[in-house]
């Protein structure tokens, strides 16, 4: 058994403070990070490579063909293949997606996802679906974390956790808000895992950093891989 402490978080574009935004992460030490609003534009490459430099990680995978989401992980993680999913476009909405990281720690094995989902309800919910048939032809233990854009309970999010684990509920933290760091009235965030993992602790970061830091809060995740 291998442990990997997992980061999901939306860092609003990186709008707000980057010095906390810098410090957040470097406290919690996350071999793996899973960015959701991260660089996909313009130099999109240099600007995820400048984040991973104040993180003191390794830009993995995502960006521009991901859609926003990008992984970072330090050289604890073995990173084996990436590759990017973007789903279908409406018109007048935002292009989303998810990147994929097949990943080794140790003698494990694994394939970490980081997604955003619509603001549409009925989006989301199509976007979840397509989100699983890809979840479907994995052949190897994965955890799935990002920024669902609805709480517990809606179908996007039922569909993404159907046959998972809600590591937030897995350690009866179900009740913690990720949304807004103003004014937490909302979980949509959420991490996600393939039961052959096991959830050992969930967190989510409230502090003076992480309100400046960005309008959601990081949630941190330590897992236990098969072997």
């Amino acid at each position: 058994m291998h442990k990997i402490r997992v980061m999901s978080y939306n860092i609003h574009s990186s709008r707000d403070d980057l010095r906390a935004l810098g410090a957040v992460v470097r406290a919690e030490e996350p071999d793996l990070l899973l960015v959701q609003e991260a660089p996909r534009r313009f130099r999109w490459r240099g600007k995820n490579a400048s984040l991973a430099r104040r993180w003191g990680m390794l830009h993995a995978g995502g960006g521009l063909w991901a859609l926003g989401n990008s992984a970072f992980t330090t050289l604890r993680v073995g990173v084996r293949e990436t590759w990017d999913v973007q789903f279908p476009l409406t018109p007048g909405r935002h292009m989303r997606g998810a990147v994929f990281v097949r990943c080794t720690v140790g003698r494990s094995r694994f394939i970490a996802v980081g997604t955003h989902l619509s603001l549409d309800a009925t989006e989301r919910v199509s976007q979840a679906q397509l989100l699983k048939e890809h979840l479907a032809g994995l052949d190897e233990p994965y955890v799935v974390a990002g920024d669902l854009n609805e709480e517990p309970g809606g179908g996007g999010w039922r569909t993404l956790a159907d046959g998972l684990v809600d590591a937030a509920d897995a350690k009866e933290c179900g009740d913690i808000f990720t949304y807004s760091c103003a004014s937490p009235r909302r979980r949509i965030d959420g991490v996600f895992v393939d039961p052959r993992i096991d959830v050992l602790d969930y967190r989510l970061i409230d502090s003076d950093l992480a309100k400046a830091a960005s309008d959601h809060f990081p949630l941190v995740v330590d897992l236990a891989l098969p072997e």
